[in-house]
């Protein structure tokens, strides 16, 4: 349990400097420059993602089971906010795509959508411990995002449709090949219990 709470702290913590200490941060770039910054926080956050692998695998083998196994639709559920996510995650790197333009932070939901399908899906301390992290650090960061545009008035462009089919499309093969192959090997579980 400890390491997995270790590499949660180091990775989200990482990640919510935005989100708590927009200021030092900003002095702290402009102080040791932006190569080293990202270099630190690369390391900080491979670190602490190192140490949730590790851990959250240590957990699965006592596992702490906090409520009866949920219903296997649970499951189903869970793959179609997995979906969403990979489409979301994938939207934020195509450049000109819609879905962009229109919730202008989409990788930040699909961490909610995917944190939020494995907590209804799983049973375990492990699960909420993991999952649970994400969706708070996922909802405050949002927040913190959605703030930081109106106060410097961002502007998204429209996006063109070719690149949003081109986001979906990357989003859907990829969801395809973790659901369907990547998901058992990397992580022991069918997801949709085929094999």
């Amino acid at each position: 349990m400890v390491t997995l709470a270790l590499g949660l702290v180091l990775f989200l913590g990482a990640h919510s400097v935005r989100v708590f200490a927009e200021p030092w941060r900003a002095a702290t770039v402009a102080a040791v420059g932006e190569r080293r910054w990202k270099a630190v926080f690369s390391l900080v956050s491979l670190a602490g993602l190192v140490l949730i692998v590790v851990g959250f695998g240590l957990f699965r083998q006592s596992p702490v089971v906090l409520w009866p196994p949920p219903p296997v639709w649970t499951r189903h559920l869970a793959a179609l906010f997995t979906l969403a996510a990979f489409v979301l995650v994938a939207a934020a790197y195509v450049p000109g795509n819609g879905i962009r333009a229109r919730l202008h932070h989409p990788m930040v939901l699909g961490v909610q959508a995917w944190a939020l399908g494995h907590l209804m899906a799983n049973n375990t301390l492990a699960d909420v411990m993991l999952f649970g992290g994400f969706l708070g650090w996922s909802v405050l960061d949002l927040r913190s995002a959605r703030q930081r545009d109106r106060v410097a008035h961002t502007a998204w462009p429209p996006g063109r449709g070719s690149r949003t089919v081109l986001a979906v499309v990357i989003g859907v093969l990829a969801w395809s090949v973790f659901a369907f192959w990547l998901h058992l090997r990397l992580i022991g579980v069918a997801p949709l219990g085929v094999i």
